[in-house]
């Protein structure tokens, strides 16, 4: 049986998927302003088969899509985590963090929290050499996020998303990386 890696912040746990999760994960994912740098909202149909998708993954490495849960009141704020893209990228094979959280959780510093602790567990338990990160180009909030990360744009990176067809607006996306050196020096 793999053991499961749940770090936990000053603010949050992150933590395998829960049945009551589904319900907000739905709602989060639903909401058209959190979706706005994806191609669209997502149906409770596919909302449900994602979080199945996370939590089975999680539960065979150890690792991966975490559940969000905030520390002083427990409440599911989102997800964050490591992930392995099923699309074929230019720069594939690689591991990504990813994240996605409620209106409600922004701007807060809880995105940056969670993600540094998802990329402890990529550099000091799953020893990967690197991180990568990738959005839409109109992105910008999350270009920041990546680079109070410390990540860096990796300009000959960039490239047309495959999943999304040409012309579609959100097709050209930017790649960032971080080195597990660089995590360790910072």
């Amino acid at each position: 049986m793999t053991t499961l890696i749940e770090p936990r912040t000053a603010r949050l746990q992150l933590r395998q998927w829960q049945p009551q999760d589904r319900e907000a994960f739905a709602a989060m994912t639903a909401d058209p302003e959190v979706m706005r740098y994806f191609p669209a909202p997502l149906t409770r149909a596919q909302s449900d088969a994602m979080a199945d998708r996370c939590e089975a993954l999680m539960a065979e490495r150890g690792w991966g899509v975490w559940a969000v849960e905030r520390l002083e009141d427990q409440q599911f704020i989102g997800i964050v985590g490591l992930h392995v893209p099923q699309a074929e990228l230019p720069f594939s094979p690689c591991v990504e963090i990813m994240w996605r959280l409620a209106r409600h959780a922004w701007h807060q510093g809880l995105a940056t929290e969670a993600a540094r602790a998802a990329l402890a567990v990529g550099f000091d338990h799953v020893k990967l050499a690197d991180i990568v990160a990738f959005t839409t180009t109109s992105n910008l909030p999350s270009q920041a996020l990546m680079e109070r990360l410390g990540m860096e744009r990796d300009l000959a990176g960039d490239f047309a998303h495959p999943a999304l067809p040409e012309g579609h607006p959100l097709r050209a996306h930017v790649l960032y990386r971080l080195s597990a050196a660089k995590f360790a020096a910072t």
